[in-house]
């Protein structure tokens, strides 16, 4: 097994990292898939009014991104992932193989969804999903921006996510009207 330190991301870690790495490669994750499965009350949403943002749920594969991490740069990129992606506690922090796309595996930092977690929205129609992500802001902004810079990235990195882009036929189709 290898030293080497990796962290996968499937959503703004794509294409907002926010912490220095050494290399940064394109990944699949087997057994997890992309979904808005989570209520946010925090980036995307507040208690009054939850939003919804990523989660690996159960099931399927995910392409995303895998960055390599130098050893003395861990501990502060640690502790900005810690910072970032756990103010609710609402992911499961995990160490998953996942497939670079220059066909190595590498062990890497991931952050599970939490199916036993009170923010955990589970399986939501396409309807209810577009509804909480039209009307929602919290402190990291409009959970629809969040939703079109995912379909932006997912594309220019060449995923075509058909999911993804219904939902925000979807939920623009709400905010126009709503």
């Amino acid at each position: 097994m290898s030293d080497e330190l990796w962290v996968f991301g499937y959503g703004s870690l794509m294409w907002r990292p926010g912490f220095s790495f050494v290399e940064r490669r394109p990944a699949t994750l087997a057994g997890r898939r992309r979904a808005f499965c989570i209520y946010s009350v925090h980036h995307r949403g507040t208690y009054e009014r939850p939003g919804l943002v990523l989660g690996l749920a159960p099931g399927g594969s995910v392409r995303g991104a895998a960055y390599r991490i130098a050893p003395n740069d861990w501990a502060e990129v640690y502790a900005y992932l810690i910072e970032r992606e756990q103010p609710t506690e609402t992911y499961v922090e995990a160490r998953r193989w996942v497939r670079l796309d220059d066909g190595r595996r590498v062990e890497a930092l991931v952050f599970l969804s939490d199916v036993t977690h009170p923010q955990w929205a589970g399986a939501l129609s396409l309807e209810r999903q577009a509804e909480l992500i039209a009307g929602a802001t919290g402190l990291s902004g409009r959970n629809i921006d969040y939703l079109r810079e995912l379909v932006g990235h997912l594309s220019q990195e060449g995923v075509r996510d058909r999911g993804m882009a219904r939902l925000l036929e979807v939920a623009e189709a709400l905010e126009v009207g709503g």
